[in-house]
């Protein structure tokens, strides 16, 4: 009788762990997806910032142009739809490290990303002038969005 229930309990088992793997699965994705965006995102804004804050020297226009572009771009794609009720903890290419409170404030989140979506969008604009001073000052608002939301949503890098 033992051998018998171990048996069906282990079938049913086996059914219900797909589900719950899928799901994890998908979990895993999203914050990976996430996590990917934002690393794009800051290797553009490293780009942007190599040679227009500290190296002017090695100023590229058609660089600073594409990386401004794909700033615009990501901060228009979408990207709330990886924020997903389900990926409050979790590990994508790493653990998580978004706050509580981001799910908690919808109101505050949204007042974040528009403020950084309008700066992304005049960075995009500017970086098209060439004036390298106006690029500067345009980025400075757009990183300053951008670590806003950061200082409020994201918890510090561990050591």
């Amino acid at each position: 009788m033992k051998t018998i229930l171990s048996t069906i309990l282990l079938l049913m088992s086996l059914q219900i762990t797909p589900s719950l793997v899928f799901a994890d699965e998908k979990i895993v994705k999203e914050i990976k997806y996430r996590q990917s965006a934002m690393m794009f995102m800051r290797w553009n804004m490293g780009t942007i910032k190599k040679q227009v804050v500290k190296k002017s020297e090695t100023y590229n226009m058609n660089q600073v142009i594409a990386s401004a572009t794909v700033i615009e771009a990501i901060s228009n794609s979408g990207l709330g739809k990886l924020f997903g009720d389900n990926t409050k903890q979790g590990t994508g290419w790493k653990e998580t490290r978004i706050k509580p409170e981001f799910f908690e404030q919808p109101n505050e989140v949204r007042k974040r990303v528009s403020k950084f979506k309008k700066e992304a969008s005049a960075l995009a604009q500017v970086a098209k002038t060439g004036n390298i001073e106006e690029i500067k000052d345009q980025f400075e608002k757009t990183f300053k969005a951008c670590k806003g939301c950061h200082k409020k949503f994201r918890k510090k890098q561990p050591k």
